[in-house]
């Protein structure tokens, strides 16, 4: 009895572990397809709570995110200029692992769409 107790005590520290939320703060590399397009741009998130912020790098051009963590979802979306009109351009994924996740992409108000991946930048 005494060893199943410790062994359940043992266990109390992996399984309080598994329970942390994955922090999304830091560099990601994103690669996007929209609409046939390939793009690839550079994320730095700062997650506080569920919050997320940051900014994406187009073309040598940052641009602020805003987003949200809720779970394994992850989103964010910004704003950019597309040949005088600004667009919003919203991310939507899940969590693979600490540092993988995938989803769709959405630029509105044109109604385009695509997926993308991200992995954590080393």
């Amino acid at each position: 009895m005494k060893r199943l107790l410790l062994l359940a005590l043992a266990l109390v520290p992996i399984a309080a572990g598994a329970a942390q939320p994955v922090s999304m703060s830091g560099r990601w590399d994103v690669s996007a397809n929209i609409g046939g397009t390939a793009s690839n741009i550079t994320c730095t998130f700062t997650q506080k709570d569920t919050d997320l912020t940051g900014s994406c790098e187009t073309d040598q051009t940052p641009h602020e995110v805003t987003g949200k963590v809720d779970g394994k979802t992850v989103t964010w979306q910004f704003k950019t200029d597309y040949e005088g009109q600004t667009l919003t351009v919203i991310y939507s994924g899940t969590l693979d692992s600490p540092d993988k996740f995938d989803g769709t992409v959405d630029v509105q108000p044109l109604g385009v769409s695509g997926d993308f991946s991200a992995t954590r930048a080393k």
